[in-house]
């Protein structure tokens, strides 16, 4: 993974996401999915929310990209993740898990662990304690919320892709996008974007979107998280419309996420540093 290049390449991959318009199917849950389907729409791919055993593997089969989410998660949901899951492997199709609140109950993290061990994964995005959990490290998770302290967030999120044999995207005041041979952190962001529920769920689908326009998932993790922070910085300075308080920040983000422009795009290298992560790295 190279930092610098996936930094000044952002504007390339966006537009490329624009121009492929990726199809993704998001299994996802019941408090943000029109948010989740509208930044994709915004990002310029197609989304689809078939979350129906029956049909869920024909619609994969028809996907660039697929998202697992378990924010709702249920006995059928479960077994619709698996199929779904399953049917990407057999099709090619990217797969980005979001395991959220793992670490919360037993359930949710056998649901976890079955996700990421039985499918091909080509993307986990979780928050700094959900990939701590995934790995057995220490995690305070409080219902899908993060509360701990994480000073080694980027060597776990190292362990976490050597594990799972994905890319990882540990989200957080810092977000950091891990492979197996190191870390990388990206500042970028605005602290509003926590006081809206669902934005990790975005990013969720915003990787998966990234992920069905190009070719590689670290390119997509970088520059999907990096231009998903950009978007959120682009509405705190106004640059989509006042706002007077959460909600309606939630507008101007979403706003920003469909009118990124060159100049928000144009992101100064030093927003994304390559830390150590791995083994001598």
């Amino acid at each position: 993974m190279s930092a610098p290049d996936a930094a000044f390449d952002l504007d390339t991959a966006v537009g490329a996401v624009g121009e492929a318009s990726p199809l993704v199917n998001a299994l996802t849950n019941d408090v943000t999915v029109n948010d989740v389907a509208n930044v994709a729409l915004h990002w310029g791919g197609l989304p689809v929310m078939s979350d129906d055993e029956r049909e869920v593997a024909e619609m994969v089969a028809s996907a660039d990209a697929c998202l697992l989410n378990m924010g709702t998660v249920s006995e059928r949901g479960e077994a619709a993740m698996l199929a779904a899951g399953e049917a990407a492997a057999e099709h090619g199709v990217p797969v980005v898990v979001d395991p959220v609140g793992v670490g919360a109950t037993a359930t949710r993290n056998r649901v976890a662990e079955r996700l990421v061990t039985e499918l091909d994964v080509a993307i986990v995005k979780g928050n700094y304690g959900e990939v701590s959990a995934l790995v057995g490290a220490d995690a305070d998770v409080r219902g899908v919320e993060s509360v701990g302290e994480y000073a080694d967030i980027a060597e776990t999120a190292v362990a976490c892709a050597r594990r799972t044999e994905s890319v990882v995207v540990a989200s957080g005041e810092v977000d950091v996008v891990a492979t197996a041979d190191g870390a990388v952190e990206v500042r970028a962001g605005d602290p509003m974007m926590a006081r809206v529920v669902g934005t990790g769920c975005m990013l969720g689908m915003t990787l998966a979107t990234f992920a069905g326009a190009l070719d590689a998932p670290e390119r997509a993790a970088l520059a999907g998280t990096l231009a998903f922070g950009l978007a959120g910085e682009a509405a705190a300075n106004g640059a989509f419309g006042g706002f007077d308080g959460p909600a309606s920040y939630r507008t101007c983000f979403m706003d920003a996420v469909a009118g990124l422009d060159d100049r928000s795009l144009d992101a100064p290298a030093d927003r994304v540093e390559r830390i150590a992560g791995g083994d001598g790295e």
